[in-house]
């Protein structure tokens, strides 16, 4: 009697992926015991009726693999065919990757790298102020340290210009945010209709996608609309996540985990990998908010123009990825997007998740695209 064995390990990059060193946080990983058998080749039939094996990353990098074993001995290869995942998609995708979404204000993005430089003028302001006194010892000419009195304490001249500076990116992030509310108010009161996709053949990973689109609804301010899919890994089950990684709920999270934040809409939609503004402000109304944020592994097929009465067909990733895989540790997600070039308001998108077979042989990728996570950082 043999046991066949499911594995799953995840390795799955935090909000910044960049600014983390992958070899310092741990690896998780979830065994399950499938089924016993009374010989290896009664599991291996098993196998041809189950999720073939894939393997994203590496262990000494960002990691998201799923693979199987017969006892102790780990399964090579098996011969496989194409299958396609039928559970229902996790709670992120239904709240947060279907339907109609905006672009965030250029502001958001432009802002940011300027408070990079604002923090690095600071520091060199203060490096400066320090070392004046011994500029002096040595003669050297110095500049803006004499004081000017604002209210009842002495500042000194250099602070009366930098200080100034490390403000105002705050105060154009809270006109961009008032901004993003309005734009969100007239999009919702637009009430708009949404495009009937049709699906020309079971989609499949190494195949191109063929979709017929038509548009109930034509806006006058619509210059053209660009198609593509794409597929990535969402991020894990932050429950299912610190139980492998044997944490409670309420306890120290491991490293690459946040503490629990305040579930704005619903659970499950906060992974928690992490503290970090990941869209602007948002209407509390919309479950899930108007702004898609990228999966942080993730990479893109082709790309083509809709023209009115033409199939669309879009090439599949190059290399091949695997299909959709959805379970509590790893979520493979493919999804097709209507990106929607408006002539005021930003680009508008229309997300439509897909439900992809995987193809007949095993996936491995070894290097993997990573994205920060924020909003204002795709789909431009």
């Amino acid at each position: 009697m043999v046991d066949l064995v499911v594995e799953e390990r995840v390795k799955y990059p935090p909000f910044e992926p960049n600014r983390w060193e992958p070899q310092a946080l741990p690896l998780a990983v979830q065994r399950s015991v499938i089924g016993t058998y009374e010989s290896k080749d009664e599991a291996m039939n098993e196998l041809k009726q189950r999720a073939p094996m894939f393997t994203l990353g590496g262990e000494d990098t960002w990691m998201v693999e799923h693979r199987y074993f017969i006892g102790d001995e780990l399964v090579e290869s098996i011969s496989e065919s194409s299958w396609v995942d039928q559970r229902p998609y996790p709670n992120v995708v239904k709240r947060q990757r279907r339907g109609w979404y905006l672009l965030p204000n250029p502001f958001h993005n432009i802002v940011r790298k300027f408070i990079n430089s604002v923090v690095i003028l600071l520091l060199i302001a203060l490096a400066y102020l320090a070392i004046s006194p011994i500029l002096i010892m040595f003669n050297i000419p110095v500049y803006g340290i004499r004081t000017v009195r604002l209210g009842l304490l002495d500042y000194p001249v250099l602070a009366t210009f930098v200080v100034p500076l490390i403000f105002l990116p705050l105060m154009i992030r809270v006109f961009a945010n008032l901004i993003e509310l309005k734009r969100q108010n007239t999009f919702l009161q637009r009430n708009l209709k949404d495009p009937i996709i049709t699906f020309q053949q079971t989609s499949v990973t190494d195949q191109p996608l063929a979709i017929e689109i038509e548009f109930p609804e034509w806006d006058d301010e619509w210059n053209h609309v660009d198609v593509f899919w794409r597929v990535g890994v969402l991020p894990p089950s932050r429950e299912a996540l610190l139980k492998t990684l044997n944490r409670k709920a309420n306890a120290q999270p491991p490293p690459g985990l946040s503490t629990e934040l305040p579930h704005h809409w619903e659970e499950g939609l906060d992974d928690g990998t992490a503290g970090g503004e990941d869209a602007p402000m948002e209407i509390q109304e919309v479950k899930g908010g108007l702004y898609l944020r990228p999966m942080r592994i993730m990479a893109s097929g082709g790309t083509q123009r809709w023209k009115k009465g033409e199939t669309v067909s879009l090439d599949p990733p190059n290399p091949i990825w695997p299909g959709t895989f959805k379970s509590e540790l790893i979520r493979v997600h493919w999804e097709c997007i209507l990106r929607i070039d408006r002539q005021r308001g930003g680009a508008l998108f229309w997300v439509q998740p897909l439900n992809v077979a995987h193809h007949s042989h095993q996936t491995s990728l070894e290097h993997l695209p990573l994205y920060d996570g924020r909003s204002e950082s795709d789909l431009r």
